[in-house]
């Protein structure tokens, strides 16, 4: 996982609520083995109507998705991020999200932004009005920034998973930071425990 300090970009606008996980992608691009490629699934069944948000010329390229209340609902699947992040998006803006479409999140190095709803309806419509608004996620500062509106805003986000943001730790990358100390318990362990 790369480490994320701050992040800059323009916004889509994805003005819905309660996007489940099979929306976000669908079960059937869940039978691929290998962990690409997912960013032609993302949204797949609502990208075939040609007046969906992402197919807006307007916000082609953008990297941060501004999404409604509830994102990320429904079934657990680490491949909603992975599509997400493979679009090209660094960050998700919503008034909440899922749990577990959180944790996911956090675990794979796309950052869930919890704004208020009000907030969210600023940047949907700054975003609509003038699409080459740039906005800026501060992990750490925790700030949603749009300096062309003088708009600032705070969210919330816990110790551990700002820390796990600013120095790109996965599970993995965490675990090795106690290297030594696992080295030290390893080598205190009996010799008939080790084998």
């Amino acid at each position: 996982m790369k480490s994320v300090r701050i992040l800059t970009g323009r916004g889509v606008p994805l003005k819905r609520s309660d996007v489940d996980t099979d929306q976000i992608i669908p079960a059937e691009w869940l039978k691929r083995v290998e962990r690409t490629g997912f960013e032609a699934g993302l949204f797949s069944t609502w990208r075939d109507d040609r007046s969906f948000v992402l197919n807006d010329e307007r916000f082609a390229g953008a990297s941060i998705l501004v999404a409604g209340a509830s994102f990320g609902v429904g079934s657990s699947r680490e491949h909603a991020v992975w599509a997400i992040q493979q679009y090209g998006f660094d960050a998700v803006i919503a008034p909440s999200f899922s749990d577990i479409f959180r944790n996911n999140c956090t675990k794979n190095g796309l950052a869930p932004v919890v704004l208020s709803q009000a907030a969210v309806e600023k940047l949907w419509d700054v975003i609509e009005s003038h699409p080459d608004t740039e906005i800026t996620v501060d992990m750490e500062r925790l700030l949603v920034e749009v300096p062309s509106i003088g708009f600032t805003e705070s969210f919330p986000m816990d110790p551990p998973t700002q820390h796990r943001f600013l120095n790109g730790l996965d599970d993995i990358g965490i675990t090795l930071t106690h290297a030594t100390k696992i080295d030290d318990f390893e080598k205190s362990r009996p010799a008939w425990l080790v084998r």
